[in-house]
């Protein structure tokens, strides 16, 4: 059954034509891109600092509770100025707490760092996301899937970047993490001088009827319980896979990283066909096909230990929660802007980030083989969870 208690918000103009989607789509791929190189630079940063994994696991926390504030605060701004100008504003602290990354030699350094992806990731995510809901809104046909999809490529460039250069320049180990983020911050000023360009203007979103504000309504709450599920699912397939493979296979930390690109490779993959399957399933169905997906390729990461398997695993982990998080945002931005979105986007982001500072605690438990039987769990929930979706978007304007 469809729980919805509100009609659509409606923003005070549209966003639409082709360099629109044109800049969103650079939006979400720039911002994946710093995010895969953070994350596929990971085991390279833990061997640089000889830190362990409680002390990853700490600095993903601290990134985490930044990008909680940074969320809240970049929302409702979204709604009150327009969601371009906090995009652009919060995609500068992002490069910079990546070149922070690049540059340190110490461990409070590097948290420090991670709390700068957090604040300028928060913002950044719930604005940008914001934009990409009235561009769909103003072409009257799903594109969410196309926009995250673009993410997924950005992370899967990012992350692949570290193989890259480690090929190129013969570097490898906690070598390679300063020339990862150079690279991808000289990448990202140039894209964001473009961006400065075509951005459109977002419209404000209003909250008030007949001077009263508007209140939250209730299947923003419900939406956020299954981005909690699917926000810890899909961060820790970005922050843990690379350190999963290294371990668990037993290969060097740059043969590692093929876990992420796996991960982001076939969320690409979906989320190139998830507007199409939206159009033609409905998003309950994709949601919930998602789900049942995910779930098995965890199932199969703690039961297998050869690199081919363990590739393959993480390949249909990725291709599951790819389909999940643009329809969930996507339904909270037409219900109520940014308003809503920061609210289950916040509820998904602090699972993204401080979630896998969880995982951190159980592998020091169970080992890193096991504690990923969580994640496999919580995706299972998503397909009881996902009766909240609406069938179609005809029930989104009913």
């Amino acid at each position: 059954m469809t729980i919805l208690t509100a009609p659509p918000l409606r923003p005070t103009s549209t966003l639409d034509g082709r360099i629109a989607a044109i800049a969103v789509t650079t939006l979400f791929a720039v911002n994946g891109m710093l995010l895969g190189g953070y994350g596929g630079t990971l085991p390279s940063l833990r061997s640089k600092l000889e830190i362990t994994d409680s002390q990853i696991a700490v600095m993903l926390f601290c990134g985490g509770l930044a990008g909680i504030v940074s969320m809240q605060i970049g929302g409702r701004l979204a709604d009150a100025v327009g969601a371009r100008r906090i995009t652009l504003a919060a995609l500068p602290i992002l490069i910079a707490a990546s070149l922070t990354l690049g540059l340190t030699s110490s461990y409070p350094m590097a948290v420090l760092g991670a709390v700068g992806v957090g604040f300028g990731n928060g913002a950044m995510d719930v604005s940008m996301n914001a934009i990409g809901v009235q561009v769909e809104a103003a072409r009257r046909k799903p594109i969410m899937s196309f926009f995250h999809a673009f993410f997924s490529v950005g992370s899967f460039v990012g992350a692949g970047t570290v193989l890259l250069l480690s090929l190129v320049t013969g570097t490898s180990g906690g070598q390679i993490v300063l020339p990862v983020m150079i690279t991808l911050a000289v990448i990202a000023i140039g894209v964001l001088v473009v961006l400065v360009r075509i951005t459109p203007a977002a419209a404000t979103v209003e909250h008030t009827v007949d001077g009263v504000r508007s209140k939250i309504p209730r299947v923003a709450w419900l939406l956020g319980i299954m981005a909690m599920a699917f926000g810890l699912s899909e961060g820790t397939a970005v922050d843990w896979s690379s350190l999963h493979v290294t371990d668990v296979a037993r290969v060097d930390s740059t043969t590692g990283s093929l876990g992420l690109i796996a991960v982001s490779g076939f969320m690409v993959v979906i989320r190139l066909l998830g507007d199409q399957l939206v159009a033609r399933f409905g998003r309950r169905a994709v949601v919930r096909f998602g789900a049942v997906c995910a779930a098995l390729g965890y199932a199969m990461v703690t039961l297998v230990s050869s690199l081919p398997l363990l590739l393959a695993g993480w390949a249909l982990v990725g291709f599951g929660v790819g389909m999940i998080a643009p329809q969930v945002y996507a339904v909270a931005g037409h219900l109520g802007g940014g308003r809503v979105l920061a609210v289950v986007v916040t509820f998904g982001y602090a699972s993204f980030l401080c979630g896998p500072a969880v995982i951190g605690f159980l592998v020091r438990h169970l080992g890193i083989h096991h504690a990923m039987a969580m994640p496999a769990v919580l995706c299972a929930g998503i397909i009881a969870l996902a009766a909240v979706m609406p069938r179609s978007d005809d029930d989104l304007t009913a």
